[in-house]
């Protein structure tokens, strides 16, 4: 526990800090995580028996990020598109020891969790992209802290036993009502956006953060491990403390992006 507290009064202050500063600052940091969110998942690949190459898909992650920090974001797709023609062709040419599964595991990569990181510092560079940062890190949080204190408190019925036990339907929708008393709170406090619109971005963004959290449960369950590392002490890994997070983010960017918000 005191490992856990100490670890969240050094790092919640540097992300919450570099977030408001943004710009190079933001840029640096989320690279560090994705580089450091890649090398998890693709262990947790390997650990799982997906026939991939860790080094070739690597190669095409830190292209990813060298684009991103070129701001050349133009070239995005024709690296997407080239990394699927090597992904499912190494599975068409070397079927069967490379399946559908390890070739789409591969291609994951440059998404989940490289990309995803990345559309940070895009919801950032939006107006009020400040604010909505912080919207969506305080969102993640109050929806893990409602689906946890309710299922704790009336959890009877299992929501995905076979990937985690502990979650229940209670908690999960205790979790999206959490989030939209916050986004209820946060509108008031910033009059961003149409109060409806922000209220079911609110339970969007709460639906997928659960996802992604049973999502990387998965993905651990699958390789038998626990935790997806150890970088960080009393909390696990990267992927362990931004899988919900990672998930939610670029569901606020598009709602944002497309006007939706109003």
């Amino acid at each position: 526990m005191v490992k856990r507290v100490l670890s969240a009064l050094i790092g919640i202050p540097i992300l919450l800090l570099l977030t408001w500063h943004g710009g190079w600052y933001l840029a640096s940091l989320i690279v560090v995580l994705a580089l450091l969110g890649l090398r998890e998942f693709l262990n947790l690949g390997q650990k799982a028996g997906f026939n991939i190459r860790p080094k070739l898909t690597a190669l095409f992650c830190i292209l990813w990020l060298v684009i991103f920090l070129l701001q050349r974001t133009e070239w995005f797709l024709p690296l997407a598109v080239i990394w699927f023609v090597i992904s499912f062709g190494n599975y068409g040419l070397n079927y069967p020891t490379v399946s559908f599964t390890d070739a789409a595991y591969s291609f994951l990569s440059i998404f989940y969790p490289v990309g995803l990181f990345t559309i940070l510092f895009f919801l950032r560079d939006l107006p009020d992209g400040k604010a909505w940062c912080f919207f969506v890190f305080i969102l993640v949080w109050i929806t893990d802290s409602g689906a946890y204190f309710i299922g704790s408190a009336f959890g009877e019925s299992k929501l995905a036993p076979k990937v985690s036990p502990n979650k229940s339907i209670e908690g999960a929708i205790g979790g999206l009502v959490a989030a939209c008393c916050f986004g209820l709170i946060f509108w008031y406090l910033t009059r961003l956006g149409n109060l409806y619109a922000v209220l079911l971005l609110s339970l969007l963004a709460s639906i997928v953060s659960q996802v992604g959290d049973l999502f990387e449960s998965a993905l651990k369950r699958t390789a038998s491990l626990k935790d997806s590392g150890a970088i960080i002490p009393g909390h696990g890994g990267i992927l362990d403390r931004f899988d919900s997070l990672l998930f939610a983010i670029p569901i606020v960017y598009v709602f944002l992006l497309l006007g939706m918000a109003g």
